[in-house]
């Protein structure tokens, strides 16, 4: 429940305060919005990576594994695709509240998200270890 919060608020933060930074991105809401938003975009992530994975998986298996010398330079290359699409998915589904223009401000942002995941799941294991480390086990 903690990560999901802390995850939460720090993907609302980021949708009031960095991602507007980036040229091309608009945000127009308050922090409910920005909190929904972060969720949506969480959930869209979830569901264009395992729509990937998918494709992937019958890809691989139709060529019976020659489209693994293909797909993994595209995976590693690539990383970046997956979060801006779902970020110019959320833009999508709530038009009132995220607009993006261009080509290069999704991809931005969506690194940004990502990198802001990556910390937030990294700081919660720091939380679990000192708690741990205190005996709140």
């Amino acid at each position: 429940m903690l990560k999901f919060l802390l995850k939460t608020v720090a993907g609302a933060l980021a949708f009031i305060y960095i991602l507007p930074l980036i040229p091309g991105i608009e945000f127009k809401g308050g922090f409910t919005d920005a909190a929904i938003l972060a969720i949506v975009f969480a959930c869209l992530l979830w569901v264009v990576e395992a729509a990937a994975i998918l494709l992937t998986a019958v890809w691989t298996i139709s060529t019976l594994g020659l489209a693994l010398l293909l797909l993994i330079p595209l995976w590693i290359l690539g990383f970046w695709v997956l979060p801006a699409l779902a970020l110019e998915l959320v833009a999508f589904v709530a038009p009132e509240h995220l607009s993006i223009h261009g080509f290069l401000p999704p991809i931005l942002g969506g690194l940004t998200m990502t990198v802001i995941s990556m910390l937030t799941g990294g700081l919660t294991v720091t939380v679990k270890c000192l708690e741990k480390a205190r005996g709140k086990d």
